[in-house]
């Protein structure tokens, strides 16, 4: 067999060798610190020096001082829980270039020794070699948006609990309302429930605050009421009311200060260029193969307004997808880092000539692959290109697939949407795969399905 011509392959951005490096390796009271610079007299020697600095702002300020004194050209953090925080913003703010890494991709090879000071020193040496591969950190100013962001999620999904609660008070007081309502958050068993409290315990009476579609089902709300729901049961009921509202409060707080913070941002704002730009591209699946709209006919809108455009993404999906993502796409060479960095694309594992598909997609940013999770699901229900997107891949593949398939277009076009300020989004529409059948090829396979029955086939023009 004739030897093939060998192919390229690139270097990625971080892989250049470095001649000033040092490395941390984190713990929660210190932080073991290694240093490799070229030895002053000695061509071609490095001189690695290892030491413990306190995990306080004083003391990493002082190791900035040092490190920029060394002339030390990149700083790797191995990210370890949450205590590389302090690590990584304090040098950061000092100007040194830092890189914070994943403890998984600098683990030791098997059968070597395992100490901090070993660890420290390893990690310098991948470091100079660029043989480590930096994590996505964001910002300051997302990061700051991202803790809003993160916090409001985590309090909707306690206030959630909350009402898992409720739910389970009022089947302990034999109360079945909510097998006649779909959710207890409407306002009419709100008011059932809130009378509960005050003490009232006719179930024809509780029936009759329901409201609008929900006074066709009295009779059934009559039935579900009649329990035995006594004081306790209501001093409880009272106590989980108190703390929804509570959280209700505050989950308002943080969205009127996630959109303040938003406005705040220059590359989050309306861009009025656009309406200069002269046409405007569609990102819902291939942006070369779209028709192209005139920008000037449509208003400057902001980044989340642009994303709100999506099938499937609602005001605050998009606010959480810019606090994970952040606007600046530079970090993400093209859409395939984004979904690769998301872990929306099963990893490539190839041995040989084989090349097994359907391995898993990875864990990810669970913020971020929740919210897009939440908006294939949706989109999924919607007439749209992507709704039909889930729609052909269900068929064959099931739903958690198809939902995964589209929670990764939905990431591509919100990648060209951030990369180009000034696109917008213009659906394909549900019909954008049926338009581009190829009439002969369907011929051709309906044909020998025929005969492979037995049957003659002889076509005819129906026109």
């Amino acid at each position: 067999m004739a030897m093939r011509e060998p192919v390229e392959v690139l270097d990625e951005e971080h892989e250049h060798l470095i001649g000033r490096v040092a490395a941390i390796d984190v713990a929660k009271a210190f932080g073991k610190v290694c240093t490799r610079i070229p030895h002053q007299s000695t061509s071609g020697r490095r001189v690695t020096k290892v030491w413990d600095v306190e995990a306080t702002l004083n003391a990493v300020t002082e190791l900035s001082d040092r490190l920029a004194e060394l002339g030390v050209e990149k700083v790797t953090v191995e990210s370890t829980g949450d205590y590389w925080r302090i690590w990584y913003y304090v040098l950061e703010a000092q100007g040194l270039n830092v890189q914070l890494v994943n403890a998984r991709d600098v683990k030791h090879l098997p059968g070597r020794s395992k100490t901090d000071k070993l660890d420290a020193v390893w990690l310098a040496k991948l470091t100079e070699k660029g043989l480590v591969r930096p994590s996505f950190v964001p910002p300051k100013e997302i990061r700051t948006l991202r803790d809003y962001t993160r916090m409001r999620s985590d309090l909707t999904v306690e206030r959630t609990r909350y009402w898992l609660r409720l739910e389970k008070l009022l089947e302990d007081s034999l109360i079945k309302v909510s097998a006649v309502a779909s959710t207890l958050t409407t306002a009419s068993i709100r008011d059932m429930i809130e009378a509960l409290i005050a003490g009232e315990r006719d179930p024809r009476v509780l029936a009759e605050f329901a409201r609008g579609r929900m006074r066709a089902k009295i009779p059934a709300l009559v039935e579900a009421l009649s329990g035995q729901f006594d004081d306790h049961h209501a001093e409880l009921a009272a106590l989980l009311l108190a703390q929804i509202d509570g959280l209700d409060v505050q989950i308002g707080k943080l969205t009127a200060r996630i959109e303040q913070l938003l406005d705040d941002l220059p590359a989050a704002r309306p861009d009025r260029a656009s309406g200069d730009s002269g046409r405007d591209g569609d990102s819902s699946a291939n942006p070369g193969d779209h028709p192209e709209i005139t920008a000037a006919s449509r208003p400057a809108l902001s980044a989340v307004e642009r994303l709100d455009e999506i099938p499937g993404i609602s005001p605050a999906v998009a606010q959480v997808i810019l606090a994970e993502v952040g606007l600046d796409m530079n970090r993400f060479p093209t859409a395939g880092h984004l979904v690769s960095w998301a872990k929306l694309c099963p990893r490539t594992i190839q041995s040989g000539a084989k090349s097994p598909t359907g391995g898993r997609t990875g864990k990810g940013n669970p913020y971020l692959k929740g919210v897009l999770g939440q908006a294939a699901a949706v989109a999924a229900r919607t007439d749209s290109f992507l709704g039909e997107r889930y729609r052909r891949i269900v068929k064959r593949r099931g739903k958690l697939k198809a939902l995964v398939a589209v929670a990764r277009s939905i990431l591509v076009i919100i990648w060209h949407l951030l990369a180009n300020p000034t696109t917008r989004y213009f659906d394909l529409g549900a019909d954008y795969h049926a338009d581009r059948v190829d009439t002969g090829k369907k011929i051709r396979t309906y044909v020998r399905q025929l005969e492979a029955l037995g049957l003659t086939v002889t076509l005819t023009s129906a026109a």
